[in-house]
């Protein structure tokens, strides 16, 4: 436990976040809502260029694979075709001293509330466990009583595999192949923590690839897909020390389950946590929802001339919890110049800035438009570009730093009299002249 004046990793992350414009408490100035949050300027860029590194290697890429985006808003016959609103629950139990809800299978938050009560030298008793279901509910209509009860999806594979033959309608694929998507969910958390590990609102990148239903295949594709996410984490940025496989156990999968793996990060909060699932759904998914809707879900081999219903390898993780164990991952102290420094580590192709362009004093025309210029050259080959005029040289290094920016650029006098800028490197803080007509081949291809 820690102690009252000790701030961790994940306080260090989320007071970063904050002040440098990444993540902010959703509706803070109302009092904020537990499990919520906002993506600020920064943090908006770094979940985008997650997202968009997922498309591109797990669609984009592929010849067999197709995207698309699924409404947030279903029926509630969907949720009952796929289990959830059956199974898709948390234990509950209640403190018999202030009434306030736990959830029953994680001890951790049972000690942490227990601990709540100890000034107060009275013993803690609980209630009996009792299930309570995650979905999110609304209804849609004029009427209240003639209002249709829908559900916000608290997972986006559904919206996958109702479009099943609208896909297969409109795009004759042949199997194997997939479909792909990036979207919101939603979950009734009982106990949100830990910053953005456990939200109530939260954004899914999934992958739902259809197989014919043979053992050898189904293993074949699962393990290709098991290490293709496995290698996609990494080129995150992340280190092969803080990534590990693990299979669930027999008592672990979900009802639809013939095998599961998931992708675990080692927190500083929590230990060895999921950051992704891989999953071997079978033909759970489209067999009930060709029974609950009533129509046919199967697909029909021309070559073979048989009909079946396909089986389905899930690949799925949170953006949410890609962008924390990003922060978490690329955080760094060290000593530079005598000083000590913070700055995240991230990888030039996930950093929300790339390069930042200083001119080295704001109040001298000719700088400040020579630096202009330059900026506007590599905004138009990079993109993410930043022009920073604010504060001394120093301090303008600190905040790059700090928000993770590769590269800056600094014009200064010398520039003036041959033609050549600063450019300093992040992590080393090593500095070296180059050319502005050599500027834009020099760090293209190390940000792209």
């Amino acid at each position: 436990m820690k102690k009252d004046n000790e701030e961790t990793l994940l306080d260090k992350i989320t007071s970063l976040a904050k002040r440098r414009g990444f993540i902010y408490q959703g509706s803070e100035i109302y009092g904020g809502l537990a499990g919520i949050y906002d993506y600020g300027p920064l943090g908006v860029e770094l979940r985008h260029n997650i997202k968009q590194h997922f498309w591109k290697k797990f669609i984009i890429d592929r010849e067999d694979v197709y995207g698309m985006s699924a409404a947030i808003l279903m029926p509630k016959r969907v949720w009952e075709a796929s289990g959830h609103t059956e199974l898709f629950t948390d234990p509950l139990v209640e403190c018999k001293l202030c009434n306030e809800r736990v959830r029953a299978d994680q001890p951790e938050e049972i000690s942490d509330h227990e601990e709540s009560h100890k000034k107060e030298k009275k013993k803690n008793e609980w209630s009996e466990p009792h299930v309570f279901n995650l979905l999110v509910e609304t209804k849609l209509g004029a009427s209240q009583k003639s209002a249709t009860p829908v559900y916000l999806r608290g997972e986006i594979t559904q919206g996958v595999h109702v479009n099943f033959k609208n896909v297969l309608d409109s795009m004759h694929p042949k199997l194997p192949f997939g479909i792909g998507q990036i979207g919101k969910a939603f979950r009734n958390e009982i106990t949100p923590r830990d910053f953005l590990f456990r939200q109530r609102e939260f954004e899914q990148m999934e992958l739902q690839y259809y197989i014919k239903p043979d053992e050898q295949i189904g293993k074949e594709t699962f393990d290709i897909w098991k290490h293709h996410s496995l290698e996609w984490y990494y080129s995150l940025g992340f280190s092969k020390d803080s990534l590990r496989l693990r299979q669930h156990g027999p008592d672990e999968r979900a009802h639809y389950a013939k095998d599961a793996w998931d992708i675990e990060y080692n927190t500083p909060f929590a230990g060895w946590k999921e950051a992704w699932g891989i999953h071997h759904r079978g033909d759970w998914d489209l067999k009930r929802h060709s029974e609950y809707s009533g129509v046919d879900l199967s697909y029909y081999d021309e070559e073979t001339k048989e009909r079946f219903i396909p089986w389905d390898i899930e690949c799925s993780g949170g953006v949410d919890r890609a962008v924390l164990f990003l922060l978490l991952e690329s955080y760094t102290e060290d000593e530079m110049n005598g000083e000590l420094r913070a700055y995240l580590k991230l990888h030039p192709r996930i950093a929300p800035v790339k390069v930042a362009v200083f001119p080295l004093l704001k109040n001298k025309p000719e700088l400040v438009a020579k630096a202009r210029n330059i900026y506007s050259d590599l905004k138009s080959k990079i993109g993410a570009v930043e022009f920073d005029d604010n504060g001394n040289i120093g301090k303008r290094y600190r905040r790059q730093d700090e928000i993770g920016t590769p590269y800056c650029v600094t014009v200064d006098f010398k520039t003036m009299e041959d033609d050549t800028v600063t450019v300093r490197d992040r992590d080393s803080g090593e500095q070296e002249r180059v050319a502005v007509s050599d500027v834009v081949s020099r760090l293209l291809p190390s940000v792209s």
